[in-house]
């Protein structure tokens, strides 16, 4: 398959960036995309492990940097590894076996996908998955991947959220068209359909400043330091480390644990230590004397050889938030101690013991 030189996203995953200043440039275009899938269909096929989701369907719609709709895009794929409809992918897309069975081959509709996609463009989807699922077919068919590490892209779910509510809200795609007033000239729930209405909310997000919010899909880790993401938002920052072997290794890692002011750029004094409620979030706190506290949260991701990755995420909170904060520590630490073996207090205490003793 020819390379496309956008296949990370044409907005570069590997450094802290102005995206907003690349769109001004009056160059890149937005690929809106959609995709459906199929999955195993339970009791009557079983499920591939390496391709849980199937694409049936490629839909997409593309902008010019004024965000104005200048091509499209639909294909239905002929599937090779799941020949039954799921019954909510059935009811959900109105689609039928025998029609997908009129598709092409996934690597031809995948080739002239990338083909039509150009130069020189952005990846703008409804929510995190699609990006991901794109990747997973692709490896599975032995293509070359879309990017070598995490891609740049525009969740417009997301953008929605912190153009029209409190950024931290999802809805439903349906629900953001009729909130905008947007016109529904045809039925939801088809690739080509739903990406159409999601270009129609994006175009309808006039603050330009808004799509400085890129998201990153990490179907593909950073390999390396040098590849590491490392990017400033208004109002956080945020890292995706390499790949570690293990949870123990990742956070062993100087720049995972660090906490770190990223308007000043200076190491700060931990005021809570890290801590984690569940094994796979840990919080710790952190002063800054120009810029007040520092919240940093790492999230422990693995990858699908059982390595990790870490996803850390950094921004200022108030004393009542640090207040919060603490008690949850405080909450968490007993359900530890509560959890924890008689032998194992017994342990700990005759390892105090010897320490004061010596």
């Amino acid at each position: 398959m020819q390379h496309v030189p956008c296949r990370e996203g044409k907005i570069s995953a590997f450094a802290s960036i102005n995206v907003c200043s690349r769109f001004r440039e009056k160059t890149v275009n937005y690929i809106i995309l959609d995709l459906e899938w199929n999955q195993s269909s339970t009791g009557q096929e079983p499920e591939v492990a390496t391709l849980p989701f199937e694409i049936i369907e490629i839909g997409a719609i593309k902008l010019n940097h004024e965000r104005i709709m200048v091509s499209e895009f639909s294909q239905l794929i002929r599937p090779t590894v799941y020949h039954r409809m799921h019954r909510i992918t059935s009811k959900l897309i109105h689609m039928r076996m025998e029609e997908l069975e009129r598709g092409k081959p996934f690597t031809q509709v995948v080739e002239d996908f990338l083909r039509w996609c150009g130069e020189d463009y952005i990846f703008c989807t409804w929510g995190p998955l699609d990006l991901t699922e794109l990747q997973r077919n692709l490896r599975y068919y032995g293509m070359e991947p879309l990017s070598r590490g995490p891609i740049a892209f525009l969740d417009v779910q997301k953008l929605f959220s912190i153009a029209y509510e409190d950024r931290k809200s999802r809805r439903a795609l349906e629900w953001a068209v009729d909130y905008l007033e947007i016109e529904k000239d045809i039925p939801f729930h088809r690739a080509f359909s739903d990406a159409y209405y999601t270009a129609k909310v994006l175009a309808a997000i006039r603050d330009l400043e808004v799509l400085k919010n890129v998201s990153y899909d990490v179907f593909n880790p950073p390999s390396c330091r040098e590849e590491e993401v490392k990017v400033q938002f208004d109002t956080y920052f945020k890292y995706i480390s390499r790949i570690f072997p293990d949870k123990t290794a990742a956070l062993a890692d100087r720049e995972v644990s660090s906490s770190k002011c990223y308007l000043c750029r200076r190491n700060l004094r931990k005021k809570v230590k890290w801590f984690t409620p569940n094994g796979r979030h840990y919080y710790c706190v952190a002063f800054c004397e120009k810029h007040g506290y520092l919240k940093c949260k790492a999230r422990i991701h693995k990858t699908e050889d059982g390595q990790v990755y870490v996803v850390k995420t950094s921004r200022f909170i108030s004393p009542e938030d640090v207040e919060k904060l603490t008690e949850r520590r405080d909450h968490a630490r007993k359900l530890h101690n509560h959890s924890r073996k008689p032998s194992e207090k017994a342990s700990d205490k005759a390892a105090r013991l010897k320490g004061h003793i010596s």
